[in-house]
């Protein structure tokens, strides 16, 4: 069975928020009910399988979903979107069945303080504790040498540092960020490292021979270019969490996140 759009939304519609817990019936498929959750919202974390915690899961996790499940919690995904922990898979109900279940708790988000914001190495660090990012890193084994010959030169280190972190996915579902930089605008001395679904480019200018102190270009599909004298991750940093950035993702969320579009290999 495949849930439409409209389906997913109802049961999400349903999940009670006075118990953040919704027990599906047993005809419901928690399989494809987790597969296509996944196509909306990126690959999940593991939470429970077969009644065992994952190993390393925490608070942070998603966690407190199975606190709301009470310790019934068979096998539980969780998705991080927006302020909340979306959670699926399946439990015990108050007659013991296991059958399909939905959850969904607040997040809660530790951001590192402003004053190591500014120094070096930190902004990544920082990026980590604004999105809530627990996983493992995606691509720790990542060729950067072949990358960077291919290309024909090296790439800013914090640029480098998100891929492997990150991996292949969008910040708030939003920015997307690419796993090796495009030189379509190569002519006008652009390299671009991520775009948002309203196709505007996020670029560096590259005339510096320091990829380190390349500043940040934002050409917007109507071809206009905005140039900020930042670093790769203090950019997004700084467009998650100030409201008055020309081009902020403040205005649409409080609490921000990295959705995972593929599992890491």
């Amino acid at each position: 069975m495949k849930f439409t759009h409209t389906m997913l939304n109802d049961l999400l519609d349903r999940i009670p928020r006075s118990s953040g817990v919704l027990h599906l019936s047993q005809d419901t498929d928690p399989h494809a009910l987790v597969e296509d959750l996944a196509s909306r919202y990126g690959e999940p974390h593991g939470l429970t399988l077969d009644g065992v915690v994952a190993p390393g899961a925490n608070g942070i996790d998603g966690t407190g979903l199975l606190d709301l499940l009470e310790g019934r919690a068979e096998t539980v995904v969780a998705w991080a979107h927006g302020g909340e922990w979306l959670g699926a898979g399946t439990a015990l109900d108050a007659q013991g069945d296991i059958v399909p279940v939905l959850a969904v708790t607040p997040r809660r988000i530790d951001v590192l303080s402003s004053r190591t914001a500014g120094e070096d190495g930190y902004w990544v660090d920082r990026l980590v504790a604004v999105t809530g990012w627990t996983l493992p890193p995606r691509r720790p084994d990542i060729d950067w040498a072949k990358t960077e010959a291919r290309m024909g030169t090296r790439l800013p280190t914090d640029y480098k540092r998100m891929v492997e972190t990150f991996g292949e996915g969008a910040f708030d579902q939003w920015l997307n960020l690419n796993q090796e930089p495009w030189d379509d605008f190569r002519k006008d001395g652009l390299l671009v490292w991520a775009g948002t679904e309203h196709e505007d480019l996020y670029c560096w200018q590259i005339a510096d021979e320091d990829p380190d102190r390349w500043p940040v270009t934002v050409r917007t599909v109507d071809g206009e270019d905005s140039t900020f004298d930042c670093s790769t991750a203090e950019f997004v940093c700084r467009i998650l969490m100030e409201k008055d950035h020309p081009f902020t993702m403040a205005h649409y969320f409080d609490t921000h996140w990295f959705m995972t579009y593929h599992a890491s290999t």
